[in-house]
């Protein structure tokens, strides 16, 4: 299995390109949902990444996806920026074990 990554920008693209990573830019919503749709039916596909601004365009369908399928598996990494939120890790640490620290 392999991993693909749909993403908004053209410089992470080139990026994990160079790590053996295929992938495609997608800016808009409706582009986005049409090749998250054709990577989870494609069975050659393990890992879908979604970097950070390509995910929160379709958080809802995303979500929708994990519920209902175990593969692919999709994750969401920083764009060229890095992470908005500062206090990711804390943020969801706290969400997933429900515990502040």
């Amino acid at each position: 299995m392999r991993s693909f990554l749909i993403s908004d920008n053209k410089d992470t693209i080139v990026g994990l390109r160079l790590a053996g990573i295929d992938g495609v830019l997608a800016v808009k919503s409706e582009d986005i949902i049409e090749e998250l749709d054709k990577a989870i039916e494609n069975k050659d596909i393990g890992i879908i990444i979604l970097t950070e601004d390509t995910f929160n365009k379709v958080k809802d369908k995303v979500l929708e996806i994990k519920l209902r399928k175990k593969v692919p598996l999709i994750i969401t990494i920083p764009n060229r920026y890095g992470m908005r939120d500062k206090d990711f890790i804390t943020k969801y640490i706290r969400d997933s074990i429900g515990i502040k620290i």
